[in-house]
C-alpha cells in the first residue's frame, strides 16, 4: 500500500461536517492558529510572549501548505465546519503514517468559536471511525499536554487509552508539563463499536 488516503472524504455527523480545506475554510484558519489558547495547549509556543507575536493572518508558506492536503496520500488533513454555519473552526489531522507497522498519529485543534460544544469529541470519533473502516491501521496514537485535560477527556471518549506519561518533556513560561501518550487499537475500536 503507498497510499493510505487516495481519495479525501467528506464526514458528516450531527455537529460537524470533515472535509477537505475550501479556500474559505483555509482563510479561517489564520485567525483559528492565533488564538492565545490553542497556542498554549498545542505547545506552539514556549512562552506566554511569544504567543504575544502571533498574527492572524497566514503566510504565503502556510496558505500554501493548505492548499496541498487534498494532494497527500500518505496523510488526512481535513477541515472541521460547524454545521450550524457552514464555518471552519479547527483541523483534524492523521499522519506520521507507517505503513510496516499499520500506524499514525492523530491531532486536532479547535478555535474559539468551536470549544466547548461537543466539536471535539464528534469530529474526534469520526475520524476514527474513518480510518479503521476505511484503511488497514492498527494503531493511531497521540500526545496530549497535561495543562489540556479537556483534550483528554475528548480522547478517552473517542476510544483512546492511557499509554503513559514522558515527564517534563515541554516546557511553558519556566514551568514543566508532562506530555500524556494516549492510542486506539484497531481491537480497541472494534470492542467500543460493539458495545454501541
Amino acid at each position: 500500500m503507498d497510499s493510505l488516503f487516495p481519495t479525501k472524504p467528506i464526514i458528516t455527523g450531527s455537529l460537524v461536517q470533515l472535509r477537505p480545506f475550501t479556500e474559505a475554510d483555509i482563510e479561517c484558519m489564520g485567525p483559528i492558529l492565533a488564538d492565545p489558547e490553542l497556542i498554549k495547549l498545542t505547545g506552539s509556543a514556549n512562552t506566554t510572549e511569544e504567543i504575544k507575536k502571533a498574527v492572524p493572518a497566514l503566510d504565503e508558506r502556510t496558505l500554501e501548505w493548505y492548499r496541498t492536503r487534498e494532494e497527500q496520500t500518505d496523510r488526512l488533513d481535513l477541515a472541521i465546519i460547524d454545521l450550524s454555519n457552514d464555518q471552519c473552526v479547527g483541523e483534524a489531522v492523521l499522519n506520521a503514517w507507517s505503513p510496516a507497522d499499520r500506524s499514525c498519529n492523530y491531532r486536532i485543534l479547535i478555535g474559539p468559536e468551536g470549544r466547548g460544544r461537543g466539536f471535539g469529541s464528534e469530529a474526534t470519533s469520526l475520524v476514527i471511525d474513518y480510518a479503521f473502516e476505511n484503511t488497514n491501521l492498527n494503531r493511531i496514537s497521540l500526545d496530549v499536554l497535561a495543562f489540556n485535560p479537556r483534550a483528554r477527556r475528548a480522547y478517552e471518549k473517542a476510544g483512546f487509552l492511557y499509554e503513559g506519561t514522558s515527564r517534563e518533556a515541554f516546557r511553558f513560561d519556566g514551568e514543566y508539563i508532562d506530555d500524556v501518550l494516549m492510542a486506539i487499537l484497531r481491537s480497541d475500536w472494534k470492542r467500543k463499536s460493539s458495545r454501541n
